[in-house]
């Protein structure tokens, strides 16, 4: 998801997206581990997508 994506959704819904994403990054690197994931790119992928949805929540924070 893009930062523009984020912003519409609510704080519960930010919160729900990134257990989501931390599930996904979990499963992605059991994947790798074992030999079996063949796009590794979708790693750093999941990890921006965790970092956008915490920026975005701290944002809210200190507004």
């Amino acid at each position: 998801m893009n930062a523009r994506e984020l912003r519409e959704l609510s704080a519960d819904e930010l919160q729900a997206q990134v257990g989501e994403s931390k599930k996904k990054l979990f499963t992605l690197r059991f994947q790798l581990a074992s030999g079996r994931l063949t796009n590794t790119a979708e790693i750093g992928k999941t990890k921006r997508d965790i970092a956008r949805a915490l920026t975005l929540l701290e944002e809210r924070d200190h507004a």
